[in-house]
């Protein structure tokens, strides 16, 4: 372990030996309490889906997205690139999902080579029930402790990193 002082600086442990400054261990620091309250709070409430609704993370994330499509519906592609998924992936998971009942494939209306997944009946009530469960779990662990202001002051800074100037459904 490293301890860095910079001239006028408090000194601060830096156990990786790799900063160059106080401002840097800082904000390594900051940076991580954010990831790792983000990962922990995400990870329990996506649980409780899982849990209450029988939802995976994926799952949930991919029927939200068709809930807020237009004729909730959107082709394979778009949905890989929304979510982060790779083409196989969204593949393994719309065949999943269709097993269930709760997607199914359709071929598009105006080109017969995009295939679309589709929700279902079941699925938009899957989806609703999913969407109760983690409302219900955010305003518990997210809105409940932080307030609306500083989620609304959240939800602008993120936008702001994410170079996003209007709001996104999903």
């Amino acid at each position: 372990m490293t301890v860095t002082r910079v001239e006028g600086e408090q000194e601060q442990a830096d156990p990786a030996g790799c900063c160059s400054g106080v401002a840097d261990t800082e904000l390594l620091s900051r940076w991580f309490q954010i990831y790792t309250g983000m990962q922990r709070i995400t990870g329990d409430l996506l649980e409780e889906v899982e849990r209450g609704g029988g939802l995976s993370a994926p799952e949930f994330q991919m029927l939200w997205h068709l809930s807020a499509a237009p004729q909730r519906q959107a082709p394979m592609n778009e949905i890989s690139r929304l979510l982060g998924f790779s083409t196989a992936g969204t593949t393994k998971l719309v065949d999943r999902l269709s097993a269930t009942g709760l997607v199914e494939r359709r071929t598009s209306p105006t080109d017969r080579r995009v295939i679309l997944a589709g929700l279902t009946d079941a699925g938009v009530a899957a989806t609703a029930q999913a969407a109760v469960i983690l409302a219900t779990g955010l305003r518990e662990r997210f809105v409940g402790p932080l307030g609306e202001e500083r989620v609304d002051a959240l939800v602008d800074a993120f936008r702001l990193l994410a170079g996003e100037s209007d709001s996104c459904p999903g």
